[in-house]
């Protein structure tokens, strides 16, 4: 494994406050839990640009933290269309996100997105926003991520053998 590219992995949602950085942040510790911390570039953005450069909502960071998690660090930025050359997957959290960079795939080609819940076994195919509700929305977010971020990992595992 040590002789290949790294594999990378961006996750996209609407600002890049909430779900993404929240899958950024559950998957690069399921990840280093793994030992494959040294194969696997992890990143997060959203498709809009009101947040650039702002940290993850206090609520993300908060029920993501009550998890061993520490997201704080992270920064939002935007989706660009190289983001399609540079990852080797690119999953969305909802259908709206998917529509989105769907339309930027159709005119510069390179990887194309996915529901990021495709990995999981939830009845669910997208990650709901939580943003404009409670904390329970957040737990259920990171609930979420974590089942399919098993399923994403076993395939990645599978790409590297």
């Amino acid at each position: 494994m040590s002789d290949r590219k790294p594999v990378s992995v961006l996750f996209v949602c609407l600002g890049n406050i909430c779900r993404s950085p929240s899958a950024e942040g559950v998957f690069r510790q399921a990840v280093h839990s793994a030992g494959l911390a040294a194969h696997i570039h992890i990143d997060s953005c959203g498709t809009g640009d009101w947040h650039v450069g702002k940290a993850p909502d206090a609520r993300a960071q908060d029920k993501a933290r009550q998890r061993g998690i520490d997201i704080s660090g992270l920064r939002a930025r935007q989706f660009d269309a190289s983001d399609l050359q540079r990852f080797d997957f690119i999953l969305v959290m909802d259908r709206q996100n998917l529509s989105d960079i769907r339309d930027i795939w159709r005119r510069n080609g390179g990887t194309e997105p996915e529901l990021f819940l495709s990995y999981g076994n939830s009845s669910h195919d997208e990650v709901p926003d939580p943003y404009y509700g409670g904390d329970e929305g957040f737990e259920a977010v990171l609930d979420l991520i974590e089942e399919a971020s098993d399923g994403l990992l076993e395939a990645i595992r599978e790409r590297l053998a």
